[in-house]
């Protein structure tokens, strides 16, 4: 079995959960490091998007496993060396415990939507949690009109909107006072945050439509995924959102949502 490997080495505990990792797989199966933990381990390593294993450890917080999951549609186990660790399923202090289950195939697969997003027709990277159109400026507010398919549903003056999938729903579309959604449910969550109009509510769209976000007045603003990628608009373009076609695959152990989410939640 090929494994992949990357981590957070801003984490003191992710160095010593790859040192484990390496320790209990190298003997019978290959395993690539990604470059920059690969670095501090004196080892070669592999950019994250050349790897092509059969499973992807991610080792750190939440950042680190939706970083493996924009490039990688192999199998991932998030092993939380971090604080919250939503996105996780084991603990870095039981890694060993779980990768001999892994070897031994003892585990289910879970596919979670992730989002396709496309500016005026053009593919960006695929989401796992939420695309936010935002204003570029500090506190100047941006009109925005949102189609479903080619329905108009709203047109809404605020600070930005979120589109975010079911696993984004417990993320920063939570923050701003959307639903919960569960994971086995296929929407998108479209919220705002800052609506200047109070009625403004949140809204959950089946995943095989298609939400268009425009703006009234061409104005400069900011799309957001997952809080990593950037790209800059200028106002004129359409950002489509649909399911995309590659879901996220997440190694499970257990079938804990609602425990996790009250789990992590009352931290």
């Amino acid at each position: 079995m090929k494994f992949g490997v990357t981590a957070n080495p801003q984490i003191p505990d992710s160095l010593e959960a790859t040192r484990r990792i390496l320790k209990f797989l190298e003997p019978k199966h290959e395993v690539l490091l990604e470059t920059e933990i690969a670095k501090d381990l004196g080892r070669p390593g592999v950019p994250l998007a050349h790897m092509k294993p059969d499973v992807m450890l991610a080792v750190g917080g939440d950042g680190t496993i939706l970083r493996a999951l924009q490039v990688a549609d192999a199998e991932v186990l998030g092993i939380n060396s971090g604080s919250l660790g939503f996105l996780a399923e084991v603990y870095a202090q039981e890694v060993e415990t779980y990768l001999g289950r892994i070897v031994a195939k003892d585990y289910r697969v879970e596919e979670r939507l992730r989002l396709k997003v496309t500016v005026d027709g053009e593919r960006l990277s695929d989401c796992l949690n939420e695309a936010v159109v935002h204003t570029a400026n500090v506190a100047k507010i941006r009109h925005f009109e949102i189609h479903l398919d080619k329905a108009l549903v709203t047109r809404v003056r605020a600070d930005a909107v979120i589109l975010a999938t079911p696993t984004g729903s417990t993320s920063y579309s939570m923050s701003v006072g959307g639903p919960i959604v569960d994971p086995r449910v296929p929407g998108i969550v479209f919220g705002t945050i800052a609506p200047f109009k109070p009625s403004c509510r949140p809204h959950v769209f089946p995943a095989s439509s298609t939400v268009h976000v425009t703006l009234v007045k061409p104005k400069e603003c900011l799309l957001v995924m997952d809080g990593q990628r950037e790209t800059h608009l200028k106002g004129t373009e359409e950002v489509a959102v649909t399911a995309s076609e590659r879901p996220a695959r997440f190694i499970r152990f257990r079938d804990d949502f609602y425990r996790r989410f009250e789990e992590k939640i009352s931290r």
